[in-house]
């Protein structure tokens, strides 16, 4: 399965175009090998999900093409913990925490409008500090804190599930190594999303 996996990813780069909009950073000449490496299996997810209309995202830009983003502009490390924080927070609550917060709307087709570049004016008045200390404690419970409560339940439950199966997986393969990564990355997103949750949500009367 892993052999599977892995010559699809290096068909996915070798011949990658401007069809989906991950490939157009894919092999962009100025984006870094380590990026590339981020935005390869978002590419290869594109294929499917651009191809059916199971995966219609709510956020604009969608998840894949934010993760893109977040990889290209911010390096691996961040573009993916920036990607895994915004995967927990496209649920089915999203839609009535981005209403009450006034934010905006795409007019064409209503989606919620959630760039990568957050404005660097802060709305809250929670202590991003203190809801990230508590969510590197207990996932979950810094988004809590900061008012979104079940964002904090859905990212609890994705630090379980991730850690679960790294904890689980077979030793001696490579999968072993990819599960822990992306456990990592998981629970930093976690981290970073208390953060991003008490720097910039407010509920709007």
């Amino acid at each position: 399965m892993t052999r599977i996996f892995l010559i699809m990813m290096f068909h996915c780069f070798l011949y990658a175009q401007s069809k989906y909009p991950a490939d157009t950073l894919l092999i962009s000449k100025t984006n870094p090998i380590l990026n590339k490496i981020g935005i390869l299996p978002i590419s290869l997810w594109q294929r499917l999900s651009y191809n059916t209309n199971m995966f219609n995202c709510q956020f604009f830009p969608s998840c894949s093409n934010y993760g893109a983003e977040a990889i290209s502009k911010n390096g691996i490390l961040k573009g993916c913990i920036m990607t895994s924080e915004r995967i927990t927070r496209c649920n089915p609550f999203a839609y009535g925490y981005h209403l009450e917060s006034k934010n905006p709307f795409k007019d064409e087709d209503g989606r919620l409008i959630d760039l990568v570049k957050q404005n660097s004016s802060r709305s809250s008045n929670k202590s991003p500090l203190i809801a990230a200390i508590l969510s590197a404690i207990i996932p979950g419970s810094g988004r809590a804190y900061s008012g979104r409560t079940m964002d904090g339940i859905m990212g609890f439950s994705t630090v379980i599930l991730t850690g679960n199966i790294a904890y689980l997986s077979e030793e001696k393969t490579i999968s072993r190594p990819v599960f822990f990564t992306t456990a990592a990355v998981v629970y930093l997103g976690e981290i970073y999303g208390a953060w991003r949750s008490a720097k910039y949500y407010k509920k709007v009367d």
